[in-house]
């Protein structure tokens, strides 16, 4: 391992009441790549992320992240340098706390503030909402927020902490599509700073994959079917077989589409 990867996974099997989930999966993620996560429903893609944020503890391999290989470093401090946005968390969320209250409770991974807020607490939420272009909303209640900008809060809230690694889970669920154009875009302005982390980003749909992502993993029955750089893997011969179905795949500009069944 290279002392910038972020990531490195060797060898990961994963089984669950004797079932195997995750078989035999190697991936490194250096600092500055930013990957893509594709998969059917069912192909090991939450159960991967689970491990690699060390909520779930695989059968066979080793894991680190940062250069920390688990079982041998503290979890907690790991995960702080972890960001991940899910759909799924919105839920959980006091949806009568504005929505700078809601990045505050990132600071704490808390699903609400539990102490006191300092001036150096605030200058981080601050700082976080406008990174992802949501300073307009600090003082609205998250519960009242456009789906789009619900998601721009999650981000900031996982962006607080100043995380080394940001894991988009399907973070486009339920966008309109200009919704999804305008989140993409400030994904990509976010990608362009100087302290932007490095990026996992989850889907199912090729046509989020934006120019900034520069390398896929494609996952089917919980193995890699295809690994790298995203021109090698986003063809029309690895998508019909990661979704078991024909399928033609092209290219316009700098974004991939499924264009046809036949």
């Amino acid at each position: 391992m290279t002392m910038k990867a972020i990531v490195q996974l060797q060898n990961i099997i994963f089984k669950r009441n004797d079932r195997t989930i995750l078989n035999d999966i190697s991936w490194a993620i250096e600092k500055n790549q930013h990957w893509a996560l594709l998969g059917a429903n069912g192909s090991g893609k939450t159960s991967l992320l689970k491990i690699i944020t060390g909520y779930e503890w695989p059968t066979q391999g080793s894991v680190r992240v940062f250069g920390q290989r688990f079982g041998e470093c503290n979890l907690r401090e790991i995960r702080k340098h972890i960001g991940w946005v899910s759909t799924a968390l919105e839920h959980r969320l006091p949806e009568k706390d504005s929505a700078i209250e809601i990045v505050l409770s990132g600071i704490d991974a808390s699903m609400g503030i539990f102490r006191d807020i300092t001036e150096k607490d605030l200058k981080l939420a601050q700082d976080a909402l406008a990174m992802v272009n949501a300073s307009d909303c600090a003082d609205r209640k998250f519960g009242i927020l456009s789906q789009g900008e619900q998601q721009r809060i999650l981000i900031a809230r996982a962006l607080v902490n100043q995380p080394g690694l940001l894991i988009l889970d399907e973070p486009c669920a339920g966008l309109d599509p200009a919704a999804k154009v305008r989140f993409l875009d400030d994904l990509s302005h976010l990608r362009n700073r100087s302290d932007s982390p490095t990026m996992i980003f989850v889907t199912h749909h090729i046509e989020e994959i934006d120019s900034w992502i520069n390398h896929v993993v494609i996952l089917k029955n919980g193995e890699v079917l295809s690994s790298g750089l995203k021109n090698e893997v986003l063809t029309t011969d690895i998508l019909s077989r990661a979704f078991d179905m024909d399928m033609l795949v092209q290219k316009e500009g700098q974004k991939y589409y499924i264009r046809q069944h036949f």
